[in-house]
């Protein structure tokens, strides 16, 4: 069963311009519940291709519209709800519902449909704009992030998320079920813009086991992505 939100959000951020061919990782955010019967099969999808693409990196955000029908999702949160509603409001998405896949900020499919999650995989990454590399080094202390030079402007994402959980649902559609779930986002928040120069922060290390960076355009649209490893590694 699907569950559908009308409502969306406008999204503010700056205007990026043409890009930079820089290799990066296509991004996928699936937008899921555990209180959705239709969820787990794409939950086992994004699960599978985290295992096997490290061409992609996957991310699922739960969402909370789901939380008054009978299991309230431990990790949802209002920011999930909201970037998802953003999307529809700059129709890269026709609608909220669960589970969607949004692939690089630009195209929309149902996530429980794995010919066509591949097909918008392959049509992203034959599309795939980039406007600056992005580095992530992660020590106990906190992240380095390193932006390259490109043209325009954009916002850069900082998003924590944990590998993978496993959740025993007590109630609504999945009860009784135990679910698996990868890359399940903890937080995110803004690190600042971007205006095409070289860029340099040091911050605190977010919630959640591994880091993601994102640059993100006015439109929606990802053309960059780091994901972190240790400081020692490089």
């Amino acid at each position: 069963m699907r569950f559908w939100l009308a409502g969306a959000i406008g999204i503010l951020v700056p205007t990026l311009a043409a890009a930079q061919p820089v290799a990066r990782p296509v991004v996928g955010e699936l937008f899921t519940s555990e209180g959705c019967s239709s969820c787990p099969p794409a939950d086992a999808k994004i699960a599978e291709l985290a295992r096997t693409r490290p061409d992609l990196l996957l991310l699922t955000f739960h969402v909370t519209y789901w939380n008054h029908l009978g299991w309230r999702d431990p990790y949802s949160f209002e920011a999930a709800t909201l970037r998802q509603q953003r999307y529809v409001a700059l129709g890269v998405s026709p609608e909220v519902y669960t589970p969607a896949l949004i692939v690089d900020g630009r195209f929309d499919t149902v996530g429980s449909d794995g010919p066509a999650v591949d097909r918008t995989l392959r049509q992203a990454a034959s599309s795939e704009e980039t406007a600056a590399p992005i580095h992530v080094q992660r020590t106990p202390a906190g992240l380095t992030v390193s932006v390259g030079a490109g043209s325009g402007t954009g916002t850069l994402l900082l998003v924590g998320y944990d590998r993978l959980h496993q959740t025993a649902v007590g109630g609504g559609e999945n009860g009784g079920r135990t679910l698996t779930e990868a890359n399940v986002v903890r937080s995110m928040s803004v690190l600042g813009a971007w205006s095409g120069q070289p860029l340099r922060l040091q911050v605190p290390n977010p919630v959640g086991q591994e880091v993601a960076v994102l640059l993100q355009r006015d439109d929606g649209h990802i053309v960059g992505a780091g994901v972190a490893r240790l400081a020692s590694s490089s």
